[in-house]
């Protein structure tokens, strides 16, 4: 133990320890607030539209049953390894350092990008059917950079202003959401305005073809439709990056993961039920950039879906705050440990605030850095929830493939348990991984290859660098026995903080 640095360990008490405060509501409403319904399918529709056809939307229940096992094998890794910074925490301890470093960097590569690609939906899909204007890439930059500001300041001047309007935002996103399909099913029935048979409906595509595998660099268009799910249903596991301000969270993260997909899975499938049934144009639907808000302003009139869509821009807020909040604590855990870049400033907490500000600041930036890159770029919206499904999918892939090896050397879970359907469980998770991966050799996805490379390689002259300068025993975590103490010694403090 002697060659791991104090700050890789999780202080009791010092003053770069977050404060535990995170109920269980809380938990599920940081996984549900980053999955969002909202955000994602409002983000990702109108490209499954133009790729699969309104029969893409069938592919939602494969993605949830995909997604809803890898949750069980993430909430089994953050039951028994309950620390902030997830990924990396748990490759760290069971892989090794090394491949530890490499998944946290993918993380904060992911967490940057889906920032964007959430908070540009605002300005790209929203606000112009909501105001009735026309918007153009560089009006989108600067309303999404707007959006990316006030988002840091709350989270950067209190984490518990954050969580409360977080909660209160998934909550009227559960109320709202359910309150829209209710709406869109009795108004489109009253109106004679639904129509089933769009469902199954392929749009501009042949039929011929349409539910093959594909070439070597082209995906079917049926299975293209699995981004729209795979873009919607990813982030469930921020609730264990809160670990450390997250009260049991052995118990309560796992739960909240599970939850958070079968929520969404459920009210998701109704929602794009509806809104397909009540496509009309096929044709101009699919030309449209705002599919969903322009059937949500037909239906339901240009007042009601004038509130229905302020609530959705309320749940997309609220999603990239979760995500903001999501990426300052990978960054400060990486920095607790000393291992990510300006780690000196990037690991303190503010004595008054108890928020790391600076953490803050820099996904902040980065995310402004890559945002200002595609302020030019009419295709911005595709590539960037492209890299932002791309990303999770390699750190999911890796997570359960290190699970499925390693998975008789972990230490005992004090809250959730796999028991004896673990291995059909790793088994189905790494399946549907190893498919959704196949999906971006289409050519389509150039840019967002692109993008994960160039991140990858500014990381890897990092790390190059941290090993020249550290060695591989300067990048040591601490071992499983340690990090259970400290989580004893933690339980102990606030069970001390508590008496008297």
């Amino acid at each position: 133990m002697s060659s791991i640095p104090p700050s890789a360990l999780p202080h009791v008490g010092g003053q770069d320890t977050l404060k535990r405060d995170v109920t269980a509501f809380q938990s599920f409403a940081i996984a549900f607030g980053f999955v969002s319904i909202a955000t994602g399918i409002f983000t990702a529709y109108g490209a499954m539209l133009a790729t699969s056809g309104p029969m893409g939307i069938w592919t939602w229940p494969i993605v949830v049953i995909g997604q809803l096992m890898v949750a069980f094998v993430l909430g089994s890794l953050s039951a028994r390894i309950p620390i902030t910074g997830y990924a990396y925490q748990w490759t760290s301890r069971v892989a090794n350092p090394v491949l530890g470093w490499i998944m946290g960097w993918v993380s904060f590569t992911f967490l940057v990008i889906v920032l964007c690609a959430v908070d540009y939906t605002i300005a790209s899909t929203v606000l112009p059917a909501m105001l009735h204007y026309t918007g153009g890439a560089f009006d989108a930059w600067w309303i999404t950079t707007l959006v990316i500001i006030a988002q840091a300041l709350l989270i950067a001047f209190s984490t518990k202003a954050t969580q409360a309007f977080n909660a209160m935002a998934v909550t009227l996103e559960l109320i709202g959401m359910s309150c829209l399909v209710v709406l869109l099913f009795v108004v489109g029935w009253y109106r004679h305005s639904l129509d089933f048979s769009l469902l199954f409906n392929t749009g501009a595509l042949s039929r011929s073809g349409y539910f093959s595998l594909g070439s070597l660099t082209h995906v079917g268009p049926w299975f293209m439709g699995t981004l729209l799910g795979a873009f919607t249903i990813v982030g469930f596991e921020s609730a264990a990056n809160l670990a450390e301000e997250t009260n049991e969270p052995a118990r309560v993260v796992p739960r909240a993961m599970w939850q958070a997909i079968v929520s969404v899975g459920g009210l998701g499938m109704l929602f794009l039920i509806a809104i397909t049934a009540l496509l009309g144009d096929v044709t101009a639907m699919t030309a449209s950039p705002t599919p969903i808000a322009d059937v949500i302003t037909r239906v339901l009139g240009p007042v009601v879906g004038s509130l229905l869509l302020l609530l959705v821009i309320i749940s997309i807020f609220a999603c990239g705050l979760v995500i903001l909040l999501s990426g300052t604590r990978l960054v400060w855990a990486m920095s607790r440990d000393e291992r990510f870049p300006g780690w000196q400033m990037l690991h303190r907490i503010h004595p008054t605030l108890r928020t790391p500000v600076n953490a803050t600041i820099l996904v902040s930036i980065v995310g402004e850095a890559i945002l200002s890159i595609f302020s030019r770029d009419t295709d911005a919206l595709f590539v960037l929830f492209s890299a932002a499904t791309l990303l999770p999918t390699i750190i999911y892939t890796v997570s359960v493939l290190m699970y499925a090896i390693r998975r008789n050397s972990l230490p005992p879970s004090q809250g959730f348990s796999l028991g004896r359907w673990e291995k059909p469980v790793v088994t189905l998770a790494l399946l549907w991984l190893l498919f959704e991966l196949t999906i971006f050799r289409d050519e389509s996805f150039f840019k967002p290859w692109l993008y994960v490379l160039i991140m990858l390689a500014i990381g890897a002259v990092y790390l190059v660098w941290l090993l020249a300068t550290r060695g591989r025993h300067g990048l040591a975590m601490p071992d499983m026995i340690a990090v259970d103490a400290i989580l004893d010694a933690d339980k102990g403090a606030e069970y001390d903080t508590a008496e008297h």
